[in-house]
């Protein structure tokens, strides 16, 4: 019986190790959220990287939110607009912060 013992202990720290180092979940924001339930389905993801882009730095990327969500009247808030923009900042423009 202890000789089993030894011998399942290995498999059971080996498990226990490789458990330990997965990676953390990645929640969605709700800028993330808010793109994807709303925008995506026109957009998909070859609208960021065009050549003729509408949005050139952090405050025209604002702009083409909030622009895009009154066309579609979606009634966003400030907030919702500025969350959108953040992540479509984060994700695929990388301008720096003007705020």
């Amino acid at each position: 019986m202890f000789r089993k013992l030894i011998l399942a202990l290995p498999f059971v720290l080996f498990a226990s190790s490789s458990y330990a180092e997965e990676p953390p979940i990645r929640y969605a924001t709700r800028g993330e959220m808010l793109y994807l339930v709303h925008c995506i389905n026109c957009h998909g993801t070859h609208t960021q990287w065009r050549d003729n882009k509408s949005a050139r730095d952090w405050s025209s990327l604002k702009k083409e939110v909030r622009i895009w969500q009154g066309n579609l009247d979606m009634g966003w808030t400030k907030e919702d607009i500025e969350d959108v923009a953040r992540y479509l900042n984060v994700s695929y423009y990388k301008y720096p912060w003007a705020d």
